[in-house]
């Protein structure tokens, strides 16, 4: 697993990598905003550990460029600012958890490792990254485009896939429960999304393994 680590003292920076690394991590780090902004470019990272208080780009406003750019990558904040006010910052610009500094090696390890777990419960369906903790889907990187209603019975299908269905647990989340809009919300789910949802007649609906 790839993390990058934004801090600018060297010497924490080196403790810190050391750490993640005896627990099986491959950890790169770098010292600025902007050295950090170029690495997310060249590397797919499966986690962002970062400083806020750092030269060049500040953590917070690299994180909301981050964003911004549709990169979803999980992240955590680590910082001496401590305020109400800038914890909200910090999880406005995106991120997923936020360690206050001076803070114990093995809190952080325990914080990495939550994350870890909540990014291997995502599902890959074709060109779909689904996360069924946020509920946010994603296709080709950018996010899917589906009412409430449609996510809800996408959610359903996704995390049953090769299992049919039942049509009355469908029916269930809709807001006018009848056969004919049921019809009408999955068509436009394999529309929009380009998937095959198959029709088990008289039972209910399944995404089958691809």
């Amino acid at each position: 697993m790839d993390i990058l680590l934004l801090e600018d003292d060297q010497i924490l920076a080196q403790s810190l990598q050391e750490l993640l690394e005896d627990e099986g991590y491959s950890v790169d780090v770098v010292y600025d905003g902007e050295e950090a902004l170029e690495y997310s470019y060249k590397k797919e990272y499966k986690l962002y550990i970062f400083d806020v208080n750092v030269p060049e780009i500040d953590g917070f406003e690299l994180l909301k460029s981050l964003r911004d750019a549709d990169d979803t990558t999980p992240a955590i904040f680590m910082t001496a600012l401590i305020d109400i006010k800038s914890m909200e910052e910090g999880f406005n610009s995106g991120a997923d958890d936020y360690i206050k500094k001076p803070f114990d090696p093995d809190e952080l390890l325990i914080r990495v490792k939550a994350k870890v777990a909540q990014k291997s419960m995502k599902i890959y369906y074709l060109d779909l990254d689904y996360d069924p903790v946020s509920k946010e889907l994603y296709q080709d990187g950018k996010l899917a485009n589906l009412s409430e209603t449609q996510l809800l019975i996408f959610d359903l299908l996704i995390q049953n896939i090769n299992h049919v269905i039942d049509k009355e647990q469908l029916l269930d989340l809709l807001n006018i429960a009848s056969d004919a809009s049921l019809r009408v919300h999955v068509n436009k789910l394999k529309s929009r999304l380009g998937i095959e949802i198959r029709n088990v007649r008289g039972v209910g609906y399944m995404i089958e393994k691809v």
